[in-house]
């Protein structure tokens, strides 16, 4: 019955447990920037974790090639692995997402400019995109058989444009 004491004692007693302080200042130092700056830890470490300490010492590596997390892991036999997330830069701005300016399917008229003339044809996209994409249009059929496919710059909605060699 002592000796059951003694063990929940020493489970319970201060030391029982990894430093997750310590955790902490390794990641710290792994990434080489402070806690809740870009490229540190964005937290600290839970405090509520009950880990047993790490007799090998810990092994910290990049979870992934974003660098979006740190790995912690225990070498021991039955050790013990963590994931510490970084706080990554936030792009001053990103871009919006156009709106498809055609879409498969539409018709769309194909022109042909240079100086001093202009060519344009009905014609069928074969792909979306957006202004200043180039996707595969076919002109309408005039005669028997089916044209040839094509590709060209969407100019705005509806029209698209083939460059002259």
């Amino acid at each position: 019955m002592m000796t059951g004491l003694a063990l929940i004692y020493a489970a319970a007693a201060p030391g029982a447990y990894a430093d997750l302080a310590a955790i902490d200042r390794q990641v710290a130092m792994f990434t080489g920037a402070a806690m809740g700056e870009e490229g540190g830890a964005a937290a600290p470490v839970d405090r509520r974790l009950r880990l047993r300490p790490c007799g090998s010492g810990l092994a910290l590596s990049w979870r992934t090639a974003a660098r979006d997390s740190v790995l912690v892991q225990c070498g021991d036999t039955g050790g013990w692995r963590l994931f510490v997330p970084t706080r990554r830069a936030v792009p001053a701005s990103l871009p919006v997402p156009q709106e498809p300016a055609v879409r498969r399917g539409d018709a769309v008229v194909i022109a042909v400019e240079e100086a001093g003339f202009s060519v344009s044809q009905p014609g069928e996209a074969l792909e979306g995109g957006t202004v200043g994409e180039w996707i595969r249009v076919r002109p309408l059929a005039l005669g028997k058989g089916r044209p040839a496919e094509m590709r060209a710059r969407i100019e705005r909605p509806g029209l698209v444009s083939l460059p002259l060699p």
